[in-house]
Protein backbone atom coordinates (compact mmCIF):
# COMPACT_ATOMS: atom_id res chain seq x y z
CA UNK A 1 0.00 0.00 0.00
CA UNK A 2 2.95 2.30 1.22
CA UNK A 3 4.66 1.72 -2.56
CA UNK A 4 1.34 2.81 -4.36
CA UNK A 5 1.03 5.52 -2.15
CA UNK A 6 4.48 6.62 -2.52
CA UNK A 7 6.47 5.10 -5.30
CA UNK A 8 8.95 7.46 -5.55
CA UNK A 9 10.42 7.57 -1.62
CA UNK A 10 14.35 8.33 -2.05
CA UNK A 11 14.99 6.79 1.75
CA UNK A 12 14.13 3.37 0.18
CA UNK A 13 15.63 3.68 -3.20
CA UNK A 14 19.30 4.27 -1.19
CA UNK A 15 18.46 1.22 1.11
CA UNK A 16 16.74 2.36 4.10
CA UNK A 17 13.51 1.55 5.74
CA UNK A 18 11.38 4.25 5.66
CA UNK A 19 9.13 4.53 8.84
CA UNK A 20 6.29 7.45 8.56
CA UNK A 21 5.29 9.63 8.99
CA UNK A 22 4.20 9.08 12.60
CA UNK A 23 2.69 11.57 14.71
CA UNK A 24 5.45 13.11 17.11
CA UNK A 25 2.87 13.93 19.52
CA UNK A 26 1.05 10.98 20.11
CA UNK A 27 3.29 9.75 22.43
CA UNK A 28 1.97 5.96 22.15
CA UNK A 29 2.30 5.46 18.58
CA UNK A 30 5.90 7.48 18.70
CA UNK A 31 6.95 4.87 21.18
CA UNK A 32 5.42 1.48 18.86
CA UNK A 33 7.53 2.94 16.26
CA UNK A 34 10.59 3.58 17.61
CA UNK A 35 10.18 -0.25 18.89
CA UNK A 36 9.77 -0.93 14.98
CA UNK A 37 12.84 0.83 14.41
CA UNK A 38 14.89 -1.04 16.83
CA UNK A 39 13.69 -4.68 15.83
CA UNK A 40 14.04 -4.05 12.41
CA UNK A 41 16.91 -5.97 10.73
CA UNK A 42 17.47 -3.18 8.43
CA UNK A 43 18.87 0.52 8.30
CA UNK A 44 15.86 2.52 9.01
CA UNK A 45 14.44 6.04 8.51
CA UNK A 46 11.87 7.31 11.26
CA UNK A 47 10.00 10.38 9.48
CA UNK A 48 8.65 11.94 12.77
CA UNK A 49 6.12 15.49 12.60
CA UNK A 50 5.96 17.86 15.33
CA UNK A 51 4.44 21.25 15.78
CA UNK A 52 6.72 23.20 17.08
CA UNK A 53 4.89 25.05 19.99
CA UNK A 54 2.54 22.53 19.89
CA UNK A 55 0.03 23.05 23.16
CA UNK A 56 0.91 26.64 23.82
CA UNK A 57 -1.12 28.75 21.35
CA UNK A 58 1.07 32.08 21.18
CA UNK A 59 4.02 29.88 20.84
CA UNK A 60 2.35 27.91 17.90
CA UNK A 61 1.15 31.39 16.59
CA UNK A 62 4.94 32.55 16.37
CA UNK A 63 7.27 29.54 16.98
CA UNK A 64 10.30 31.83 15.72
CA UNK A 65 9.83 34.31 18.43
CA UNK A 66 9.49 31.10 21.21
CA UNK A 67 12.60 29.59 19.92
CA UNK A 68 14.75 30.45 22.52
CA UNK A 69 13.26 32.93 25.26
CA UNK A 70 14.56 34.64 28.96
CA UNK A 71 11.88 34.10 31.30
CA UNK A 72 8.52 35.20 30.35
CA UNK A 73 4.77 35.43 31.15
CA UNK A 74 3.97 31.83 30.91
CA UNK A 75 0.00 32.73 31.12
CA UNK A 76 -0.04 35.99 28.52
CA UNK A 77 3.08 34.76 26.58
CA UNK A 78 4.43 38.52 27.06
CA UNK A 79 8.18 38.57 26.38
CA UNK A 80 10.63 41.43 28.61
CA UNK A 81 11.53 44.40 26.63
CA UNK A 82 14.80 43.17 24.56
CA UNK A 83 17.87 44.54 25.22
CA UNK A 84 20.22 45.97 23.20
CA UNK A 85 23.17 43.17 22.31
CA UNK A 86 25.54 42.29 19.92
CA UNK A 87 23.13 40.57 17.64
CA UNK A 88 20.80 44.01 16.91
CA UNK A 89 23.91 45.81 17.18
CA UNK A 90 24.98 44.08 14.11
CA UNK A 91 21.55 44.38 12.50
CA UNK A 92 20.78 48.15 13.00
CA UNK A 93 25.02 48.94 11.38
CA UNK A 94 24.35 46.26 8.58
CA UNK A 95 20.80 47.99 7.27
CA UNK A 96 23.28 51.59 7.60
CA UNK A 97 25.88 50.37 5.68
CA UNK A 98 23.36 48.98 3.05
CA UNK A 99 22.01 52.07 2.74
CA UNK A 100 25.30 53.46 1.74
CA UNK A 101 25.99 50.57 -0.39
CA UNK A 102 23.79 48.82 -2.76
CA UNK A 103 25.97 45.56 -3.31
CA UNK A 104 25.54 44.98 0.44
CA UNK A 105 23.52 41.95 1.13
CA UNK A 106 22.42 39.61 3.67
CA UNK A 107 22.18 35.84 4.36
CA UNK A 108 20.33 33.74 6.94
CA UNK A 109 20.09 30.09 7.41
CA UNK A 110 17.04 30.20 8.87
CA UNK A 111 18.03 32.67 11.79
CA UNK A 112 16.91 36.12 11.13
CA UNK A 113 15.35 36.69 14.56
CA UNK A 114 18.51 35.25 16.31
CA UNK A 115 20.55 36.54 14.02
CA UNK A 116 19.12 40.14 14.02
CA UNK A 117 18.54 40.58 10.08
CA UNK A 118 14.68 40.84 11.04
CA UNK A 119 14.80 44.72 9.80
CA UNK A 120 17.55 44.45 7.33
CA UNK A 121 14.09 41.77 6.16
CA UNK A 122 11.74 44.17 6.24
CA UNK A 123 13.98 47.59 4.70
CA UNK A 124 15.60 45.44 2.23
CA UNK A 125 13.73 42.22 0.67
CA UNK A 126 15.39 42.04 -2.32
CA UNK A 127 18.21 42.14 -0.98
CA UNK A 128 17.81 39.50 2.03
CA UNK A 129 18.16 35.79 1.16
CA UNK A 130 16.92 33.00 3.92
CA UNK A 131 18.89 30.37 2.87
CA UNK A 132 17.23 27.49 5.39
CA UNK A 133 18.83 25.21 7.44
CA UNK A 134 21.80 25.00 5.09
CA UNK A 135 25.10 26.33 6.45
CA UNK A 136 27.43 25.07 3.65
CA UNK A 137 25.17 26.02 0.99
CA UNK A 138 25.30 29.62 2.74
CA UNK A 139 29.01 30.17 2.33
CA UNK A 140 28.92 28.36 -1.34
CA UNK A 141 26.17 31.29 -1.93
CA UNK A 142 28.18 33.80 -0.49
CA UNK A 143 31.16 33.11 -2.81
CA UNK A 144 28.96 32.71 -5.69
CA UNK A 145 27.73 36.52 -5.00
CA UNK A 146 30.97 37.60 -4.16
CA UNK A 147 32.43 36.31 -7.45
CA UNK A 148 29.43 38.33 -9.13
CA UNK A 149 30.28 41.73 -7.29
CA UNK A 150 27.97 41.96 -4.84
CA UNK A 151 29.13 42.19 -0.78
CA UNK A 152 27.50 39.19 1.02
CA UNK A 153 26.79 39.47 4.70
CA UNK A 154 26.58 35.35 5.89
CA UNK A 155 25.13 35.64 9.64
CA UNK A 156 25.57 32.77 11.26
CA UNK A 157 25.96 30.90 14.62
CA UNK A 158 29.47 30.22 15.37
CA UNK A 159 28.86 26.40 15.80
CA UNK A 160 26.92 25.72 12.93
CA UNK A 161 29.75 27.51 10.94
CA UNK A 162 31.15 24.49 11.50
CA UNK A 163 29.26 23.02 8.41
CA UNK A 164 30.81 25.56 6.17
CA UNK A 165 34.40 24.75 6.73
CA UNK A 166 35.11 22.89 3.12
CA UNK A 167 33.15 25.75 1.37
CA UNK A 168 34.97 28.36 3.50
CA UNK A 169 37.90 26.76 1.86
CA UNK A 170 37.11 25.87 -1.81
CA UNK A 171 34.00 28.43 -2.80
CA UNK A 172 35.66 31.43 -0.95
CA UNK A 173 39.48 31.41 0.22
CA UNK A 174 40.91 29.68 -3.34
CA UNK A 175 39.28 32.36 -5.09
CA UNK A 176 40.14 35.32 -2.55
CA UNK A 177 37.19 36.24 -2.71
CA UNK A 178 35.35 39.44 -0.17
CA UNK A 179 32.52 37.81 1.61
CA UNK A 180 31.57 38.24 5.39
CA UNK A 181 31.03 35.83 7.90
CA UNK A 182 29.16 37.62 10.76
CA UNK A 183 29.99 34.76 13.63
CA UNK A 184 27.45 35.33 16.09
CA UNK A 185 27.12 33.50 19.38
CA UNK A 186 31.61 33.02 19.60
CA UNK A 187 32.05 31.96 22.98
CA UNK A 188 29.93 30.57 25.71
CA UNK A 189 26.37 31.23 24.93
CA UNK A 190 24.42 29.96 28.39
CA UNK A 191 20.67 29.37 27.91
CA UNK A 192 21.37 28.22 24.44
CA UNK A 193 22.55 25.32 25.34
CA UNK A 194 25.78 22.78 25.49
CA UNK A 195 25.52 22.47 21.54
CA UNK A 196 25.63 25.91 20.63
CA UNK A 197 28.84 26.84 22.06
CA UNK A 198 31.37 28.76 19.87
CA UNK A 199 34.03 27.00 21.20
CA UNK A 200 36.04 25.80 17.78
CA UNK A 201 35.24 28.98 15.26
CA UNK A 202 38.70 30.95 15.99
CA UNK A 203 40.44 27.26 15.69
CA UNK A 204 39.44 26.26 12.24
CA UNK A 205 38.40 30.22 10.46
CA UNK A 206 42.29 30.73 11.59
CA UNK A 207 43.37 27.63 8.29
CA UNK A 208 41.08 29.32 6.04
CA UNK A 209 43.95 30.77 3.54
CA UNK A 210 43.66 34.64 3.81
CA UNK A 211 40.94 34.96 6.31
CA UNK A 212 40.86 38.15 8.56
CA UNK A 213 39.46 37.42 12.11
CA UNK A 214 37.97 40.47 13.96
CA UNK A 215 36.64 40.40 17.61
CA UNK A 216 34.77 43.07 19.14
CA UNK A 217 34.69 43.59 22.83
CA UNK A 218 32.08 46.45 22.39
CA UNK A 219 29.23 47.45 20.60
CA UNK A 220 31.02 50.34 19.06
CA UNK A 221 33.75 48.18 18.26
CA UNK A 222 31.34 45.80 16.47
CA UNK A 223 30.25 48.95 14.53
CA UNK A 224 34.07 50.18 13.53
CA UNK A 225 34.78 46.60 12.68
CA UNK A 226 31.79 45.54 10.74
CA UNK A 227 31.73 49.05 8.68
CA UNK A 228 35.85 47.89 7.80
CA UNK A 229 34.96 44.38 7.21
CA UNK A 230 32.21 45.38 4.40
CA UNK A 231 33.21 48.52 3.03
CA UNK A 232 37.11 48.36 3.05
CA UNK A 233 38.81 44.71 3.40
CA UNK A 234 39.25 42.56 0.76
CA UNK A 235 38.55 38.90 1.09
CA UNK A 236 37.44 36.58 3.15
CA UNK A 237 36.31 38.53 6.66
CA UNK A 238 35.09 37.67 9.77
CA UNK A 239 33.75 39.09 12.76
CA UNK A 240 32.99 36.88 15.88
CA UNK A 241 30.73 38.53 18.44
CA UNK A 242 29.07 36.54 21.40
CA UNK A 243 25.32 36.38 22.81
CA UNK A 244 23.89 38.93 25.01
CA UNK A 245 25.49 42.21 26.07
CA UNK A 246 29.02 44.45 26.55
CA UNK A 247 30.31 44.84 29.58
CA UNK A 248 32.65 47.62 31.26
CA UNK A 249 35.09 48.17 28.48
CA UNK A 250 33.38 50.33 25.75
CA UNK A 251 36.50 51.39 23.02
CA UNK A 252 37.15 50.38 20.02
CA UNK A 253 40.56 49.90 17.73
CA UNK A 254 41.40 48.69 14.61
CA UNK A 255 44.39 47.85 15.52
CA UNK A 256 45.34 44.31 16.11
CA UNK A 257 45.82 44.45 19.62
CA UNK A 258 45.62 47.18 22.46
CA UNK A 259 47.45 48.10 25.25
CA UNK A 260 44.44 48.83 27.84
CA UNK A 261 46.90 48.94 30.98
CA UNK A 262 50.59 48.74 31.52
CA UNK A 263 52.02 47.11 34.26
CA UNK A 264 55.14 45.00 34.89
CA UNK A 265 54.55 42.57 36.83
CA UNK A 266 52.90 40.19 34.29
CA UNK A 267 50.87 40.30 30.78
CA UNK A 268 47.32 39.41 30.73
CA UNK A 269 46.04 38.86 27.07
CA UNK A 270 42.73 37.70 26.19
CA UNK A 271 39.62 39.04 23.44
CA UNK A 272 35.90 39.64 22.90
CA UNK A 273 33.83 40.32 25.77
CA UNK A 274 36.34 37.93 28.53
CA UNK A 275 38.58 41.16 28.27
CA UNK A 276 35.35 42.24 30.87
CA UNK A 277 36.86 39.39 33.64
CA UNK A 278 40.43 40.49 32.87
CA UNK A 279 40.32 43.80 33.24
CA UNK A 280 38.20 42.85 36.68
CA UNK A 281 41.38 40.48 37.75
CA UNK A 282 43.89 43.08 37.13
CA UNK A 283 41.68 45.78 39.48
CA UNK A 284 42.17 42.58 42.04
CA UNK A 285 45.79 42.62 41.55
CA UNK A 286 46.38 46.32 42.07
CA UNK A 287 45.19 46.20 45.62
CA UNK A 288 47.63 43.24 45.91
CA UNK A 289 50.71 45.92 44.57
CA UNK A 290 50.73 43.87 41.66
CA UNK A 291 50.39 45.72 38.45
CA UNK A 292 49.39 43.38 35.62
CA UNK A 293 49.74 44.68 31.75
CA UNK A 294 46.84 43.76 29.61
CA UNK A 295 46.93 43.47 25.97
CA UNK A 296 43.64 43.30 24.31
CA UNK A 297 43.52 41.21 20.74
CA UNK A 298 41.38 43.01 18.20
CA UNK A 299 42.02 41.38 15.40
CA UNK A 300 42.95 37.03 15.86
CA UNK A 301 44.27 36.77 12.32
CA UNK A 302 46.52 38.16 10.73
CA UNK A 303 48.14 39.34 14.22
CA UNK A 304 52.11 39.17 14.69
CA UNK A 305 51.72 39.53 18.60
CA UNK A 306 54.16 42.56 18.58
CA UNK A 307 52.79 44.35 21.35
CA UNK A 308 52.29 40.98 23.31
CA UNK A 309 56.11 40.14 22.92
CA UNK A 310 57.06 43.29 23.37
CA UNK A 311 55.06 43.45 26.67
CA UNK A 312 56.32 39.90 27.93
CA UNK A 313 60.48 40.86 27.14
CA UNK A 314 59.81 43.15 30.21
CA UNK A 315 57.09 40.86 32.33
CA UNK A 316 58.74 37.19 31.21
CA UNK A 317 55.04 36.17 32.49
CA UNK A 318 52.36 35.76 30.29
CA UNK A 319 48.37 34.35 31.61
CA UNK A 320 46.20 34.31 28.39
CA UNK A 321 42.25 33.59 28.59
CA UNK A 322 40.20 32.61 25.81
CA UNK A 323 36.21 31.38 25.39
CA UNK A 324 37.49 28.89 23.07
CA UNK A 325 39.00 24.95 22.59
CA UNK A 326 42.65 24.98 23.57
CA UNK A 327 44.03 23.37 20.16
CA UNK A 328 44.76 26.03 17.78
CA UNK A 329 44.18 28.65 20.23
CA UNK A 330 45.96 32.20 20.29
CA UNK A 331 47.84 31.57 23.51
CA UNK A 332 49.35 28.83 21.56
CA UNK A 333 50.29 30.94 19.02
CA UNK A 334 51.83 33.30 21.07
CA UNK A 335 53.94 30.97 23.04
CA UNK A 336 55.25 29.75 19.73
CA UNK A 337 56.22 33.53 18.89
CA UNK A 338 58.02 33.26 22.11
CA UNK A 339 60.21 30.37 21.36
CA UNK A 340 60.70 32.21 17.89
CA UNK A 341 61.84 35.36 19.16
CA UNK A 342 64.34 33.65 21.33
CA UNK A 343 61.71 35.33 24.64
CA UNK A 344 62.18 32.82 27.61
CA UNK A 345 59.71 33.42 30.08
CA UNK A 346 59.47 32.42 33.68
CA UNK A 347 55.86 31.17 33.98
CA UNK A 348 52.99 30.63 31.29
CA UNK A 349 49.32 29.88 31.97
CA UNK A 350 46.79 29.09 29.20
CA UNK A 351 42.87 29.00 30.36
CA UNK A 352 40.52 28.34 27.83
CA UNK A 353 37.73 25.38 27.45
CA UNK A 354 39.72 22.77 26.59
CA UNK A 355 38.65 20.38 24.11
CA UNK A 356 35.77 22.61 23.63
CA UNK A 357 33.00 20.25 25.17
CA UNK A 358 31.44 23.26 27.69
CA UNK A 359 28.40 21.93 29.49
CA UNK A 360 24.99 24.06 29.99
CA UNK A 361 24.41 26.46 32.15
CA UNK A 362 24.92 30.16 32.67
CA UNK A 363 28.39 32.29 31.41
CA UNK A 364 28.89 33.11 34.47
CA UNK A 365 28.62 29.86 35.93
CA UNK A 366 30.72 28.22 33.02
CA UNK A 367 33.47 31.21 33.38
CA UNK A 368 33.86 30.05 37.44
CA UNK A 369 33.78 26.61 36.09
CA UNK A 370 36.43 26.83 34.08
CA UNK A 371 38.25 29.66 36.14
CA UNK A 372 37.95 32.35 33.99
CA UNK A 373 35.96 34.70 36.04
CA UNK A 374 37.84 37.88 37.00
CA UNK A 375 38.91 36.68 41.03
CA UNK A 376 40.14 32.95 39.79
CA UNK A 377 42.38 34.84 36.68
CA UNK A 378 43.42 37.24 39.96
CA UNK A 379 43.96 34.24 41.71
CA UNK A 380 46.24 32.41 39.38
CA UNK A 381 47.64 35.38 38.20
CA UNK A 382 49.00 36.50 41.52
CA UNK A 383 50.22 32.93 42.09
CA UNK A 384 52.40 32.52 38.28
CA UNK A 385 53.98 36.43 39.87
CA UNK A 386 54.82 34.41 43.70
CA UNK A 387 56.07 31.39 42.10
CA UNK A 388 53.22 28.94 43.49
CA UNK A 389 51.99 26.27 41.53
CA UNK A 390 48.28 27.59 39.42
Amino acid sequence: LKSRLLPNNMFSEMGLYYLGPVDGHNLKRLETAIRYARDAAAPVLLHVLTKKGKGCAYAEREPDVYHGVPPFDAKSGALPEPKLCFSSVFGETLCALARENEAVTALTAAMADGTGLDEFKRRFPARFFDIGIAEGHGAAMAGGMAKQGLIPVFAVYASFLQRSYDMLIHDVALQRLHAVFAVDRAGLVGSDGETHHGSFDAAFLGTVPGMKIYCPASFEELRVMLRKAVLHDDGPVALRYPRGGEGRYRGASLEEESLLREGNAITLVSYGVLINEVLDAADRLHEQGIEAEIVKLNCLRPNAFSRCLASLRKTRRLLVAEEVCEAGCAGERILARCCEEGIGLEKSLLRNLGDGIAPHGRVDELLRLYRMDGEQLAEAALRLCTGEET
